[in-house]
């Protein structure tokens, strides 16, 4: 069973996200903006980090590159589950440092085999 730490502004899609983590056996942990993911992450130290880029306060990418640049989550998976479906949105992903892009509307299916890949 792996923790799964899920960063989203939107109550309705943390729901969504939170049901396919708990189907696959995980347990999820959730915050709503880069600020509370990037502290939570600190403490908990997830096995895996799900991560929205439109949120308040800190957005997704500059998340994702604070969580590289600290040593005790620099190695965490990130797995970046977002809206933004551009191709620019991807590149600038991967450059910050994510493992993976899922983008919304998402198939539960698909979502469930990303995560399945990087927690096993």
């Amino acid at each position: 069973m792996a923790n799964i730490l899920i960063a989203d502004d939107s109550a309705a899609e943390t729901a969504l996200i939170s049901r396919v983590v708990t189907d696959l056996g995980h347990r999820s942990f959730t915050v709503t903006n880069g600020n509370e993911c990037l502290e939570k992450a600190d403490q908990l130290r997830p096995d895996l980090i799900l991560l929205d880029v439109v949120m308040p306060e800190l957005d997704g990418f500059n998340t994702c590159r604070r969580l590289r640049k600290n040593p005790l989550t620099a190695n965490i998976p990130v797995v970046m589950v977002t809206s933004k479906n551009g191709e620019s949105d991807q590149f600038w992903a991967e450059r910050q440092g994510a493992n993976g892009y899922v983008t919304k509307p998402f198939d539960a299916n698909h979502l469930g085999a990303t995560i399945q890949r990087f927690v096993g």
